[in-house]
């Protein structure tokens, strides 16, 4: 087929306008490549929810044209949605190495393992899918094994960054490779997709490695035990923690279940090196002496089951915070989670810890971003020379100001597209308009269920959580429609029985006397009936209490 029948549409099913459940589309006529399969936690309104991923039905649609899933990195808002999006769409994974060992074990658990195709990738791979080439180039981020993304298509060169910064001193001495994205933007890039998420930020972000220092700086200075909290994933950090540990000679145990399951896969592929006899188990911790002891443990982010929130509200199984003891708290709040933070930070200093947290140290900072800054996202934008510029992964906010970047650094105004997941962009004959919009959204998993909570359990769920429910039971004859028995209201949630009985008496005659009135008129539809009892009991009760609590009417006939 000739370049100009071609047609390469480009659109995003999660991570645009917000942080979290990446995934990116390109399709080129009757081939599909997939970047990404990410999940987001939930937000405060999704009572109940445990993670978001993205609605899928497009892919699930065209599912013959789909080649494969790239993945660009081992963080859950990259990988955690793989394994749902599987038992949908059998597709092949491309995958670097430690992020393939880290897929591998949520597929295991998952028990899709056997069934899925797994192939490793590396910054030199070239893959063919379809009509799209794939190549690779490396960059730095907060985790071993980041790539980029270059998709050759008929109509030009797509590039997908990743997330990304420009660390001059990686601590695994892997450094952005530069040289490959220059030469990739000397070949002519139709379109950049470029990581947003510190466009607000001025500057460059720090290394990795200056926190390892202030790290070393901490355990110079502290004589008690050390717990260090930080993203299990952070595998850079986690080997700066255990480097401190031997240069004081001190043992590490590791507490929570993903911080355990990251470090023995890292040091299984090699990407986490640690001496024997460093490790020791949580039970050994009470019989050390406490200028031997570093706790490492999840829960930078104050979650509620974590081990160092447990820890601090001396609900641990094996280790309590003691008084003495100093906590690192190595990462910055998601936002959203700045109140769980605080919370635990003030149970931490309430049982007598010191914590040094908010990305400072005593004498530099214990947090930098795994997200280049501004600087560095002028510094991409000069490499790839783009054409057309999709700014990808952040809040909209971030997006405009990735936006202005772009137009700082010469990209026309009108070859910017912000977009929204499902917003389609669409290439032919070496120009880009926008296309028509396709199905993009949430899906919610709660427990076991996939997609089965939706807006309107949502709704009932805050509605729960903020009046309470009241449950109406009556019995009706069905010879004559008089009420043989009740009405009986149970309250839960609304009121406090014993102390409103004059109230639920006074709701009591209100049913009783709405069903006596539509049976008056012969109305005996079931539903009929439901809706005038809620009505007109919801009216009371707003009226009376400034409430409306959830009213479900329960009548039988007998």
């Amino acid at each position: 087929m000739s370049k100009l029948h071609s047609v390469v549409s480009i659109f995003a099913l999660g991570g645009v306008g917000e942080i979290g459940k990446n995934m990116y589309v390109v399709q080129c006529d009757d081939d599909i490549v997939v970047i990404d399969a990410g999940l987001k936690f939930p937000e405060e309104e999704m009572l109940g929810i445990d993670m978001v991923i993205p609605d899928i039905t497009y892919l699930e649609e065209n599912r013959d044209k789909v080649r494969g899933i790239i993945i660009t990195h081992g963080h859950e808002d990259h990988i955690g949605g793989l394994s749902y999006v599987l038992r949908h769409i059998n597709v092949p994974i491309y995958a670097t190495k430690l992020t393939l060992g880290l897929i591998e074990a949520k597929l295991k658990e998952a028990g899709i393992l056997a069934d899925t195709k797994r192939h490793l990738i590396t910054g030199d791979s070239t893959i063919t899918l379809g009509k799209i080439t794939a190549s690779f180039f490396r960059v730095n981020h907060s985790i071993p094994d980041c790539v980029g993304v270059c998709l050759d298509t008929p109509e030009g060169i797509i590039v997908h960054t990743g997330d990304f910064k420009f660390d001059q001193t990686p601590v695994n001495n892997q450094a952005a490779d530069i040289a490959k994205m220059a030469e990739i933007g000397s070949r002519g890039v139709l379109c950049l997709l470029s990581d947003s998420t510190n466009a607000e930020r001025p500057g460059f972000t720090g290394s990795e490695r200056s926190v390892g220092e202030a790290i070393k700086d901490v355990f110079h200075k502290v004589t008690g035990r050390i717990i260090v909290s930080t993203f299990a994933s952070n595998v850079h950090r986690v080997q700066q923690v255990f480097d401190a540990a031997v240069e004081y000679n001190r043992k590490v145990t590791i507490v929570g279940r993903s911080m355990v399951n990251v470090i023995n896969i890292s040091r299984e592929l090699g990407y986490l090196h640690v001496p024997e006899g460093v490790i020791v188990e949580p039970e050994e911790v009470n019989k050390l002496p406490a200028e031997q002891v570093v706790i490492l443990s999840t829960g930078s982010q104050g979650e509620p089951m974590s081990a160092l929130t447990r820890m601090a509200r001396s609900a641990h199984r094996k280790i309590d915070i003691l008084p003495g003891d100093t906590v690192i708290i190595a990462a910055t709040p998601i936002p959203g989670n700045e109140k769980y933070v605080a919370r635990t930070i003030d149970q931490l200093l309430r049982v007598g810890a010191e914590v040094i947290y908010g990305g400072h140290g005593p004498n530099g900072k214990v947090h930098v971003s795994g997200h280049g800054s501004q600087e560095e996202l002028r510094l991409m934008l000069n490499l790839i020379k783009p054409k057309y510029f999709i700014p990808v992964h952040g809040e909209f906010r971030m997006l405009r100001m990735h936006g202005i970047l772009a137009e700082q650094v010469g990209v026309a105004p009108e070859n910017i597209f912000l977009l929204d997941n499902g917003d389609t962009v669409e290439f032919s004959g070496g120009t880009a308009r926008l296309g028509s919009k396709v199905h993009a959204g949430n899906v919610l998993i709660d427990g076991l269920g996939v997609g089965d909570v939706g807006n309107i359990v949502l709704r009932d769920r805050k509605l729960l959580s903020q009046d309470g429910i009241l449950v109406v039971v009556v019995t009706l004859s069905k010879q004559n429609g008089t009420i043989l028995s009740g009405p009986d209201i149970i309250s839960r949630g609304f009121v406090y029985v014993r102390e409103s009985e004059e109230l639920l008496d006074e709701a009591n005659r209100i049913v009783t006397q709405t069903l006596q009135k539509c049976m008056d008129e012969n109305v005996n539809e079931w539903s009929s009936l439901k809706n005038n009892v809620k009505d007109n009991l919801g009216r009371f009760l707003y009226d009376q209490t400034r409430r409306r609590p959830m009213i479900l009417p329960i009548i039988m006939e007998v």
